[in-house]
């Protein structure tokens, strides 16, 4: 297919590239080499700290917005007024009018209507066909009301921390998006209860993860057992009864040791809780680590685990691509049921499954993978093959391609 036939599509994020958001990252660029014209739009600046070397090398077109654009979009508010005065006052009085659900939440949405007025304005000057928001918060409000004044059609994808808890505009952008995506069947299910759309209306393809060369292993399994976690440091993570399993281990005269990597607002808590439990000696916190140093971690790890829990907010994890990652590098991964992961890890099959906030349940997941090695190996190669079947990059991004296109060029 030509290029010439596919849409100009606009990419809207709160950041990019964003060190967290590989996968993002990584869609974008399949997205460019398959032939899609993308410009991506960020209602935040530049981000420029632990940027890997592919996201500082990153080429393609990219406009930010930030916090001195707020001088100037009132103009493109009054701009839009003169066009539509009926429809722009309207939109206005029900953003104003509108109970966002949080101070966070409130503040993105807030923000990422007022740039949806630019944003209508350059994409008619672009000539962007397609607007798509990665993540149905912040982002798809601004792709819902830019799509509303241009009358460009627009898409979302939807993870989990940006619709549990949901804001309270998403029933009306699923009602109006051309179609969401979801990386979990569990979001669809959520997503179709709450808004009551139609099933046609949703598409599952799961995130791409880039299939690293990793030569086909067993690791060790020898004392002192390297357990590792990933992921930031915040409360649906379930760090908290990750740690208080270390403690039991430790009165079990287990060896082990623990290598958290990540950084986020429970640090201080954490480290706190790791002390009280006299746990310095057996677990120790790298922060956050660039993208290039993670293979190391997972080629030393003899156990990788998340015990992921729902937090008091709704907050949760889809599935977390610190799994995939995980299996990718052949180590065996303990977590929880939470989500969509159990559509990742199956109990005993590619994983083992504990009940979250449970700590004994995860020492005695630890203790059956470190005594029962064979098992936990297989566990792992199982693992390995459902993450190359489901979470291949360059297919599932060939399958988001086709799915622009069947509703695009028709």
């Amino acid at each position: 297919m030509s290029d010439k036939k596919l849409p100009n599509t606009a990419y809207i994020l709160l950041w990019f590239p964003k060190p967290s958001e590989t996968f993002v990252f990584s869609e974008v660029e399949n997205l460019l080499k398959l032939g899609l014209p993308v410009s991506v739009y960020t209602l935040y600046g530049r981000l420029e700290k632990d940027l890997s070397s592919d996201m500082q090398s990153y080429q393609g077109k990219i406009l930010r917005l930030g916090v001195w654009w707020g001088i100037a979009l009132p103009i493109f508010i009054f701009y839009w007024f003169l066009r539509s005065p009926v429809k722009t006052t309207m939109l206005i009085v029900r953003i104003v009018l509108r109970r966002w659900k949080g101070v966070e939440k409130t503040a993105e949405n807030v923000w990422a209507c007022f740039c949806a007025f630019y944003l209508a304005y350059r994409f008619e000057k672009d000539q962007i066909k397609h607007i798509h928001a990665p993540w149905a918060c912040g982002c798809a409000t601004a792709a819902w009301l830019a799509s509303r004044l241009t009358g460009i059609p627009f898409s979302f994808a939807m993870h989990a921390w940006d619709i549990y808890p949901p804001d309270s505009l998403i029933q009306e952008k699923t009602r109006d998006a051309l179609f969401v995506r979801s990386v979990t069947q569990y979001n669809i299910e959520y997503l179709r209860k709450l808004t009551a759309c139609s099933e046609d209306k949703f598409h599952l393809i799961y995130i791409g993860v880039p299939m690293s060369q990793v030569k086909a292993r067993h690791v060790s399994m020898e004392p002192p057992y390297q357990l590792l976690a990933v992921g930031r440091l915040v409360g649906k993570k379930g760090y908290e009864f990750l740690l208080r399993a270390c403690g039991v281990l430790k009165a079990n005269a287990i060896d082990f040791h623990l290598n958290i990597v990540g950084d986020g607002l429970y640090l201080n808590q954490l480290q706190r809780l790791c002390a009280s439990l006299e746990l310095e000696s057996v677990v120790t916190f790298h922060g956050f680590q660039p993208y290039e140093k993670m293979p190391t971690f997972f080629q030393e790890a003899d156990i990788f685990i998340m015990p992921c829990v729902v937090h008091s907010s709704g907050d949760r994890d889809g599935i977390p691509t610190v799994l995939m990652e995980a299996l990718l590098h052949y180590v065996p991964v303990i977590t929880t049921s939470v989500s969509g992961i159990p559509e990742l890890i199956e109990d005993g099959v590619s994983g083992v499954l504990v009940p979250e906030k449970d700590p004994n349940a995860i020492v005695d997941a630890v203790t059956l993978l470190i005594t029962e090695k064979q098992k936990a190996w297989d566990m792992a190669d199982r693992g390995n093959r459902k993450v190359l079947e489901l979470f291949n990059a360059e297919k599932n991004h060939k399958k988001i391609l086709d799915l622009y296109n069947s509703y695009l060029l028709n």
